[in-house]
């Protein structure tokens, strides 16, 4: 604009130095000049004598551009510390999204009371960028707080006046979810129109959802027996008592295959399942050992229908089939279980993971020594006739003498049965 001003004012010493600016600046940024150097070659040749171009003193556009690699770099180099992608509250959950594979040993759970009122505290390892900033909240909980507490631990904390309840389970390997629990129940000041509104956005897994429950064995059949004659068919029954009263009061439809103390044939404990068209079915069971090892072998284990057949599994599933009056030759039951559906053995064992790992997690709260027996894949005729996900669990070992003790002890039992619950729950948040 200069340089049309200079030309148009026919201003001929203006218009040698804006020519100059234009070559100068031109060369810099690598554009055609050479217009430019013909018009200043002009007034050279007109004048006689040679014209030095000084040089325009910019800034260097590679220098600028190099600092802006270098903060960029920085910026990487401090987002690669972070293993914690983000924190976010949502509903009754608070979601942590990591950058890489993570499992149970990532998690540290424990339980204070303080004068603020009941903790429930999380101690998650990794780091978090904005652990500072981010604020967690639930609807029914006091309050949540985020922070650093180490480098390489990200604590979560819950606190209430009341004992909160709160699992965890994880999704996708990078995903970690801490739920709390009947979570509505604690707003009892609130009216009952915000109390309705805050029920109808809370998500529930139970909803609309049918569980048929086992309790194994019954009547004449009592199953395994432990020391002063306690009673696995007692056992089970109770704890499917607890489990289907938790699990009606979270919404689901819940359906016994026993209410009393009778007996009933293995092959037809499915018949119910697949009659109220059952999303899933769970038999519930005490284990066993032999004479020479009841003090050794104790543990909750769970257990999925499969074609495999470790020794282990063998010799729990010959128990637990033993009043099972089928006749069958095992060439025929081998081809049997060969034909199982997969993808519904693929859903059963996800399902005998979420619900080992709560009911342990339950558990242990009360008895810190409850054995992990794990799950394990196994020929139950109990589970053959399910025509959807189904589990068998065995609660410990009644034959124990410290198990059996537990076992018969209704804490426990309560324990073990929202541990199931909890499980189910996780099962059906991952597999709406």
């Amino acid at each position: 604009m200069e340089y049309l001003k200079a030309v148009l004012n026919n201003d001929k010493a203006k218009e040698i130095d804006n020519l100059k600016i234009l070559i100068s600046t031109g060369k810099k940024l690598n554009k055609n000049i050479s217009k430019y150097e013909s018009e200043l070659n002009k007034y050279n040749k007109e004048n006689k004598k040679h014209i030095k171009i000084e040089p325009i003193k910019i800034e260097e556009p590679k220098k600028i551009e190099k600092a802006k690699i270098s903060k960029k770099i920085k910026e990487d180099t401090d987002n690669y510390k972070y293993t914690i992608k983000s924190v976010e509250s949502r509903n009754n959950m608070v979601i942590i999204d990591f950058k890489s594979p993570v499992s149970k040993n990532f998690i540290k759970f424990s339980e204070e009371k303080a004068k603020s009122g009941f903790q429930d505290i999380y101690d998650i390892k990794g780091s978090f960028k904005d652990a500072h900033p981010t604020k967690l909240k639930i609807d029914g909980v006091k309050q949540i707080v985020i922070k650093q507490e180490t480098p390489t631990t990200l604590r979560i904390l819950f606190e209430d006046n009341k004992n909160l309840k709160t699992i965890y389970f994880f999704v996708n390997n990078k995903r970690l979810i801490l739920k709390v629990l009947d979570v509505e129940k604690e707003n009892k000041t609130t009216t009952n129109k915000i109390v309705k509104k805050a029920k109808k956005v809370q998500y529930r897994p139970g909803l609309n959802k049918v569980v048929v429950i086992d309790a194994g064995h019954g009547g004449k059949d009592v199953g395994a027996v432990g020391p002063n004659k306690r009673y696995e068919k007692i056992v089970v029954f109770e704890v499917t008592k607890y489990l289907e009263s938790y699990l009606k009061k979270r919404g689901y439809k819940v359906y016994l295959t026993r209410n009393k103390d009778r007996f009933i044939k293995v092959r037809n404990r499915t018949i119910l399942a697949n009659e109220k068209k059952a999303d899933i079915f769970v038999s519930v069971h005490a284990n066993a050992a032999h004479k020479s090892k009841v003090n050794k072998l104790n543990g909750i284990e769970t257990f999925f229908l499969s074609p495999a057949r470790s020794e282990r599994a063998k010799r729990v599933a010959a128990k637990e089939n033993s009043s099972d009056v089928r006749n069958m030759s095992g060439s025929t039951k081998k081809a049997f279980l060969e034909s199982l559906n997969r993808p519904r053995i693929t859903a059963s064992h996800k399902l005998s993971i979420d619900i080992q790992r709560n009911m342990l997690f339950s558990t242990r709260k009360i008895h810190k020594d409850v054995i992990d027996g794990g799950v394990r894949e196994g020929p139950f005729w109990v589970l053959v006739g399910a025509q959807m996900p189904s589990v068998l669990i065995e609660l410990g070992y009644i034959t124990h003498p410290k198990e059996s003790k537990r076992l018969y002890n209704s804490k426990y039992q309560k324990a073990l049965a929202e541990g199931i619950a909890n499980g189910i729950d996780s099962y059906f948040l991952k597999n709406p």
